[in-house]
């Protein structure tokens, strides 16, 4: 879409001045350079139009595949870490001072002083601070959930009235304009609306506005490797269907707990993203390679990816003393499904 909407921007340019790129120094050349940042040199073979071979760094830029350390992340790294409040140990701008372009199996890549390991480390350390304690806290997550759920069901009814030919919102990722216009507005559209048909959707903004959220019931870790998604919901509705309250008022659900996965890591799966960072040392300044275990910090986690699996309690409506025997029901119930199945802890 970033490469869709930057078309968009020189076409608009291009209708009100035929001859912008020119006066800028620019030319068709530059426009597909431009788009092949965006996207990021994704093959090892070189299969790319903007740029010949020996300016492969470049690539490395802006969206990096071979390791991921780009000035993306470290953008977004110093923008959230302000404003959330969370402390950025990550120091890019002393990383650049040690960045320097060397040729490593043939080609040339950006790569970092031997001494700024564990300055690398941090980067890839906030990345998953910053998934663990906001993109995938479990609120956030929640509320992400119940907003796509929203949106799922205005998605045919909220242009209602309007041209036939009116994009629905889940069609307008077809074309950079009509993705432009779908901004936050949206959230305010539903819940102002009056149509019947927006009910459920308006219903479900209002949950989120006046904070009536499905309660969190426990989270879990995952020490076992290879457990699908399906399995684990499977076994936990046949859990709870096996459950026997010790309060003999109360039933549960399973479909009032949802279980959801949650994937946390590195930003290369289950691999050290130190492995694909090349650096060099002060004596061979123009020699670079993969770093030696021997030459990091040995409080390196052992594994840099977990998941987490977490259970909700939806069914918000009712009476809250109810709820609140449901809730523990609910908990006591995770905890014994946790215990002896798949190495929960």
């Amino acid at each position: 879409m970033s490469v869709l909407m930057f078309d968009d921007i020189v076409k608009s340019l291009k209708a009100e001045n035929e001859d912008v790129l020119k006066e800028h120094g620019l030319d068709d050349k530059d426009m597909i350079f431009i788009k092949e940042l965006i996207e990021g040199a994704k093959t090892s073979e070189w299969t790319y139009e903007g740029r010949d071979e020996d300016k492969s760094f470049l690539y490395e830029i802006v969206a990096n595949k071979q390791n991921g350390i780009d000035v993306d992340k470290w953008d977004y790294f110093a923008r959230d870490c302000h404003h959330l409040g969370i402390r950025n140990s990550f120091d890019h701008q002393r990383l650049l001072k040690f960045a320097r372009v060397c040729e490593v199996n043939g080609r040339n890549h950006i790569c970092f002083r031997d001494k700024e390991a564990d300055n690398v480390y941090d980067m890839f350390r906030t990345r998953y601070t910053l998934h663990r304690q906001a993109y995938q806290h479990k609120i956030c997550n929640i509320i992400e959930d119940m907003f796509a759920e929203a949106l799922v069901r205005a998605d045919r009814d909220l242009h209602e009235g309007k041209p036939e030919d009116m994009l629905k919102i889940s069609e307008a990722i077809k074309t950079a304009e009509d993705y432009s216009k779908l901004t936050d507005e949206i959230f305010e559209q539903i819940l102002s609306s009056t149509s019947d048909k927006l009910k459920e959707s308006r219903d479900i903004l209002n949950k989120i506005i006046r904070r009536k959220l499905p309660k969190f019931v426990g989270e879990a870790r995952l020490s076992e490797k290879h457990i699908s998604e399906e399995e684990l919901k499977k076994t936990w509705k046949a859990a709870v269907e096996k459950y026997k309250p010790t309060d003999p008022t109360v039933s549960l659900n399973a479909d009032d707990l949802p279980l959801y996965v949650v994937d946390l890591d590195h930003g290369m799966k289950d691999k050290n993203p130190i492995e694909n960072v090349y650096f060099y040392s002060k004596r061979k300044p123009n020699e670079a390679s993969v770093i030696k275990d021997h030459q990091l910090s040995s409080f390196l986690p052992k594994r840099f990816n977990e998941e987490l699996v977490r259970v909700y309690y939806k069914n918000t409506d009712g009476n809250k003393e109810e709820q609140m025997k449901k809730m523990e029901e609910a908990e006591k119930c995770f905890q014994i499904w946790c215990d002896s199945n798949f190495g929960l802890q």
